[in-house]
């Protein structure tokens, strides 16, 4: 199990200490806080707490993702200064390309 799939105030072990998990990618032990790698395989302590693995992934309707962009869209249209809107076109038309 990786860092990110813990809830916090989550036990894990981690290269045979045992932590508790207070941040995004940190554990307090007894000997203090540490960094925890994104990549480092953890051994949960509390299974009960532990997240089910997951089975499939969640989908979105393609309506919802367009109208959600087009939000998006339009708010960084407002911010972007005019001579980055050609650029921002263009990462707009790469996007919606992906969706097809």
């Amino acid at each position: 199990m990786k860092i990110h799939q813990l809830p916090l105030g989550a036990r894990f072990e981690y290269e045979g200490q045992e932590y508790v998990k207070t941040g995004p990618l940190i554990g307090a032990g007894s000997a203090g806080q540490r960094l925890i790698p994104k990549y480092a395989t953890l051994r949960p302590l509390d299974q009960a707490d532990a997240p089910p693995p997951a089975t499939s992934r969640a989908t979105l309707a393609r309506a919802d993702v367009l109208v959600a962009f087009a939000a998006f869209y339009a708010q960084c249209k407002a911010i972007v200064p005019e001579d980055r809107q050609a650029a921002l076109d263009t990462a707009r038309e790469r996007f919606l390309q992906s969706l097809e």
